[in-house]
């Protein structure tokens, strides 16, 4: 199965469970995207990689339309009922991959990914892309997961990320987001990072992790070195912590 298949598969079986999600769900990154937001009247949103909506509904009201767009239609589906419950008539939903997006140049004022970019195929396609529908002076927003610039620390994280989701592609260090921003010709700045606790049951019954894999994510654990371990915080149940990162760019021509 592709990669984009595979992608679409892994959400689609899982999109409810993103939904009620709490590290979804919630965090001080969506009162931040808020403020963005406010800097215009009302602008033209694209939410890049929506998953269950989690962006898409609270920039809603901020905005002048928001267009949530994912690859997963299962994804759609869920977040295009919950907007109608939540009578955000401003969302629209929009299927399709972050490299190759149906939308004129200039379309928004704002894009925004969250959690979203660790999956895609090829991110620096997606970047061009991104740069081309942001009109001149539009902001991209990023938040994702961030693998730490020490070697031993990302591949780490980077084991056990593809153990708990074959979909996973990376989690891609601060340093290598600035320099793939700069070559997609944004100006940007790392805004803010903060620790994410992964409550090991929760996380992997989330994505719905075959039990051959669970058990290999707990051996990995149980098998890293010191360091690493005490990097990522390792609890006796699994849980651990990882880095979590906002930047913030934007379009200057």
């Amino acid at each position: 199965m592709k990669q984009q298949a595979l992608v679409t598969q892994q959400f689609g079986n899982t999109a409810n469970a993103y939904l009620s999600s709490a590290v979804h769900a919630t965090g001080a990154d969506l009162g931040a995207l808020q403020s963005v937001a406010m800097r215009y009247a009302t602008p033209n949103i694209l939410d890049l990689g929506c998953g269950a909506g989690h962006v898409s509904f609270a920039l809603a009201p901020h905005a002048g339309s928001v267009i949530a767009y994912d690859i997963a239609e299962k994804m759609l589906d869920v977040v295009a009922h919950a907007a109608k419950e939540m009578n955000l008539g401003n969302v629209q939903t929009q299927q399709g991959c972050a490299e190759r997006l149906p939308f004129a140049d200039g379309s928004f004022d704002i894009v925004v990914t969250r959690f979203s970019a660790h999956h895609w195929q090829d991110v620096m396609a997606a970047l061009r892309e991104v740069h081309r529908v942001l009109r001149s002076g539009g902001v991209f927003v990023i938040i994702d997961i961030v693998a730490p610039e020490t070697a031993l620390y990302d591949t780490t994280l980077q084991a056990v990320e593809l153990l708990r989701d074959a979909s996973h592609v990376r989690n891609y260090r601060i340093s290598e987001w600035s320099a793939m921003l700069s070559a997609a010709a944004f100006t940007h700045a790392y805004s803010s990072g903060w620790k994410l606790v992964m409550e090991f049951n929760q996380w992997i019954a989330r994505m719905r992790t075959p039990p051959e894999r669970v058990q290999a994510i707990r051996s990995l654990f149980d098998s890293a070195p010191e360091e690493a371990s005490a990097h990522f915080m390792v609890q006796d149940d699994y849980s651990f912590s990882i880095d979590a990162a906002l930047f913030e760019a934007k379009r200057v021509n």
